[in-house]
């Protein structure tokens, strides 16, 4: 639920909370390994667009906003309404049969809430004028509706019950004055102002990650503007594209069969590919660089770019990286430039190409060319 002010529930309308780490395991040679699965096969195709609008408008009303992106969008629809399920969803975003009302925050202790919220718009958005009700797919107070509201869907109206006008009015809100949401802890600030508990973050966040490996991934990169080293690099790393993750495999040669054992069970001994540390310590070999076998370790190599600067600061051919809670590096990866990194994420999956924010725990990067 959307709040001005430092109070209100602590779970959401939809009452599904759930802590959920986001990271588990170790990569080769005791490096942590992400577990990044899920699809967005539970959103309806109206819901779905209207985060995808919403997400490339968030410009013109929020300029100096960086890093907003559907995922982030669904993961909060998912946790206040679970996408607006069971209600008719129109074209034009309308959602009326029935409306999403939250419960009545008089003080009555009803959906874990004791403050009294007085009304704000005498009914126009929550049906009553006895108090305020959290309404629409994002569970937008009207208070906060009216500073945040937009018109998402071009007809005017600033509707909290419209998922398009709701989705847009929910980016305002997370963008406030201009975050960088491609770095976790304003992310994480963002998720917590929306609804101020640790549990809903962790569970927001969750759906994040989910959404974001569901997201479709560009699977061409123009080289036409990288050269050098650089160029060659990428190149040898975007070929292996489609070769299977291997855990411990890969070398200065190419894929090679891996080891056992993942901290999940999973082996590599019976599967000739790459983990993430072997396709980079095989792609910079292409240029005479010997890289560490680790991520860890490779993460001490060449100019360290700090993720402060944010992803901006990287350059086609340098190496990002992934950190966990501790801060220990667990991942690496080849930035491959417009948001993209080569990257062998996971057992179960292919040398693919992501986008650097799939992955959580972003740790900045190494630039060794």
């Amino acid at each position: 639920m959307v709040l001005l002010v430092a109070a209100s529930c602590a779970a959401p309308v939809a009452g599904v909370l759930s802590a959920a780490a986001q990271l588990s395991g170790q990569d080769a040679q005791g490096e942590e390994e992400p577990v990044l699965e899920g699809s967005a096969a539970d959103i309806p195709p109206t819901m779905l667009a209207a985060y995808k609008k919403a997400s490339r408008q968030i410009g013109r009303h929020v300029p100096r906003c960086r890093g907003m992106s559907w995922p982030i969008l669904a993961g909060i629809a998912k946790v206040e309404s679970n996408h607006a399920a069971g209600r008719t969803i129109a074209k034009n975003g309308d959602i009326h049969r029935p409306r999403i009302l939250g419960v009545l925050l008089n003080g009555s202790g009803a959906g874990q809430n004791h403050t009294v919220f007085p009304d704000t718009d005498d009914g126009r958005w929550d049906g009553t004028a006895d108090g305020e009700r959290a309404v629409g797919p994002f569970q937008f107070l009207p208070s906060t509706w009216a500073s945040v509201g937009r018109d998402g869907n071009g007809d005017t109206a600033k509707d909290p019950h419209n998922a398009f006008d709701a989705a847009l009015g929910a980016a305002v809100y997370l963008c406030d004055r201009g975050r960088d949401l491609t770095q976790r802890s304003e992310l994480h600030a963002a998720i917590f102002k929306y609804n101020r508990s640790q549990e809903y973050v962790n569970n927001v966040s969750s759906h994040i990650t989910q959404y974001r490996t569901a997201a479709p991934r560009s699977t061409s990169v123009e080289l036409e503007a990288v050269s050098g080293k650089a160029k060659t690099v990428l190149k040898a790393a975007l070929a292996q594209r489609g070769i299977p993750y291997s855990w411990g495999g890969g070398n200065v040669n190419g894929p090679s069969t891996g080891t056992c054992c993942s901290p999940s069970g999973t082996s590599g001994a019976g599967i000739k590919g790459f983990d993430c540390s072997g396709l980079t310590t095989y792609a910079y070999a292409r240029v005479g660089i010997a890289l560490p076998r680790t991520a860890m370790t490779q993460a001490q190599m060449g100019r360290r770019i700090p993720a402060s600067s944010g992803t901006g600061a990287l350059h086609p051919g340098d190496l990002v990286f992934y950190a966990g809670r501790s801060g220990a590096i667990f991942h690496v990866g080849l930035y491959a430039g417009k948001g993209q990194v080569v990257n062998a994420a996971r057992p179960g999956t292919q040398v693919r190409m992501d986008r650097v924010e799939a992955m959580s725990g972003y740790a900045g990067g190494a630039r060794l060319l």
